[in-house]
């Protein structure tokens, strides 16, 4: 009995250890194929440019053309950095919403954010011909619809916050993100329907999403608003282990519900609302990542699972952005689309593997 005493706490600090060790690699695994899939996604493109030459540009050395250098450090090293980021932070923020909402089905853009931004979008492009000689827009380019976007997103994210602090019930919460979800898609119909053919397809060409018109100075200010949506989701760990017990639960351990729900939303506002306004709606990653690192990593721990999904997210959005680039080709196909036909069966295939879903 006493050897029995002893040894379970033993055991239990081995398993411990050996856990601990294990998700050491496998986030050392990751870093690699995050790195890996780096190099691979900046060798592709339009312009055939050699493997060699791509790294001696990345770690500037001297290339057989100057005007590869040109292409590889201001258009195809933005791209695949705009990729880390919206990858990692709609993963983020996908996994913040199913654990607040304690639903599966959750994603990032459930509380109307994303249509904010694609409304902003929407009156920016189409506007001028619904409202001719009522108002007058600007030129449509990526800063001018950038702003627009934000701006949209900025707004239905202020409305969910005043909604938020009304409302303690969470489901209902959820609720009416989709319905301001709803209203922002019905406006942006009606915008459609009236608009001249030129201008909706120039929408529907930015609702394909896109990674590649950031500049430098762009993909600043998105690292910093991710940074940020980001640095709010580490601090609500502790809360967000507990919400997955239940709000009562929550409480009892002494959480404020209200603060960190506003956190939470804070967070994926600043997440999902920059990413769609910089690089247009991309669908899939942020709902079916989380579900992709519970399965692998068999874990609801928050403080593993944040840096998990930021980097699952950031190496599926690299893949899918070098799929999208058709070699030695100038077009590029939509990665929403991408986004779905290649991560969807991967994540139904694990779910049949392993019969169950962590949650």
């Amino acid at each position: 009995m006493f050897c029995q005493t002893i040894r379970l706490p033993f055991l239990n600090h081995c398993n411990n250890v050996l856990t601990t060790k294990s998700y050491k690699l496998t986030f050392l695994l990751l870093l690699v194929l995050l790195v890996i899939c780096f190099c691979i996604s900046i060798s592709f493109g339009s312009v055939s440019i050699p493997f060699s030459d791509t790294l001696s540009a990345i770690f500037g050395g001297d290339l057989q053309k100057e005007s590869w250098g040109y292409i590889i450090r201001n258009y195809r090293i933005p791209k695949a950095i705009t990729a880390i980021l919206a990858g990692g932070g709609l993963a983020l923020s996908g996994l913040l919403m199913q654990t607040l909402f304690r639903n599966p089905l959750a994603g990032p853009f459930v509380l109307g954010i994303s249509s904010g931004a694609s409304l902003g979008a929407a009156i920016l492009i189409m506007g001028s011909s619904v409202l001719s000689g009522i108002i007058t827009f600007g030129i449509v380019t990526n800063v001018t619809l950038a702003i627009a976007s934000s701006a949209g997103s900025f707004l239905v994210l202020l409305a969910v916050m005043v909604v938020a602090s009304k409302v303690k019930d969470t489901m209902a919460l959820l609720i009416i993100g989709l319905m301001f979800g709803s209203i922002t898609a019905a406006i942006v119909s009606v915008l459609s329907y009236f608009t001249d053919a030129e201008q909706l397809q120039q929408y529907i060409y930015w609702s394909f999403g896109s990674l590649g018109n950031l500049t430098w100075t762009q993909l600043g200010l998105l690292s910093a608003i991710i940074g940020l949506g980001v640095s709010l989701s580490i601090f609500a760990i502790k809360s967000l282990n507990a919400f997955l017990l239940g709000e009562n639960y929550a409480r009892s351990l002494g959480v404020n519900i209200k603060k960190q729900r506003f956190l939470i939303i804070l967070a994926t506002g600043l997440l999902a609302g920059s990413i769609t306004a910089f690089a247009g709606p991309i669908a899939f990653i942020g709902l079916a990542v989380p579900h992709l690192t519970r399965q692998i990593f068999n874990t609801t721990n928050h403080k593993i699972l944040i840096p998990a999904v930021l980097l699952y997210g950031a190496i599926l959005m690299l893949l899918c952005d070098t799929i999208a680039q058709i070699p030695s080709s100038a077009y590029v196909l939509p990665i929403n689309a991408i986004t779905s036909i290649i991560g969807a069966p991967v994540v139904i295939w694990l779910l049949v593997r392993k019969k169950k879903m962590v949650f």
